[in-house]
């Protein structure tokens, strides 16, 4: 690798951890009381596919340990945002859905992250943003897959 490509990646990957950081606590800022970052985007996933997952499938999905999904299910199920029941074929597992509190709760987070987003996308150009997209969607793939 050369000194310039070897610069470049780590410009590209400091830039990408600030956004990432400030994005973060932007969003954490505005979600509604008592939702974590984690949550929403547990929401948010289970409301875009609209079907049951296992606990370990959305592990996998978040690149999280199971412990650690478990943690944030036992929270959401707490607070009435995901039914978790078990696998009626399998008894050793268990599925996961968003309940109608759950949709509410996402709506309304949505809700308040989509005005400080539209603010972005504004201010940076619609065009430099739908841009942007495809090279980091590149970018997910190759990280997720890096063979």
């Amino acid at each position: 690798m050369t000194d310039q490509i070897q610069h470049l990646a780590v410009t590209l990957f400091s830039e990408l951890l600030a956004v990432d950081q400030l994005a973060r606590a932007s969003m954490a800022r505005v979600l509604p009381k008592g939702m974590e970052l984690s949550h929403f985007s547990v929401l948010n996933h289970l409301a875009h596919i609209g079907a049951e997952r296992t606990p370990a499938q959305l592990a996998q999905t978040f690149h999280l340990t199971r412990g650690a999904i478990t943690n944030t299910l036992s929270k959401l199920e707490w607070a009435g945002w995901v039914h978790v029941r078990p696998d009626w074929d399998d008894a050793r597992r268990k599925l996961v859905s968003i309940s109608p509190a759950g949709l509410s709760a996402r709506d309304a987070a949505i809700a308040a992250i989509s005005p400080l987003v539209a603010d972005v996308v504004a201010k940076v150009g619609e065009d430099r943003v739908r841009a942007t997209l495809p090279v980091l969607r590149e970018l997910r793939a190759k990280l997720a897959d890096p063979a």
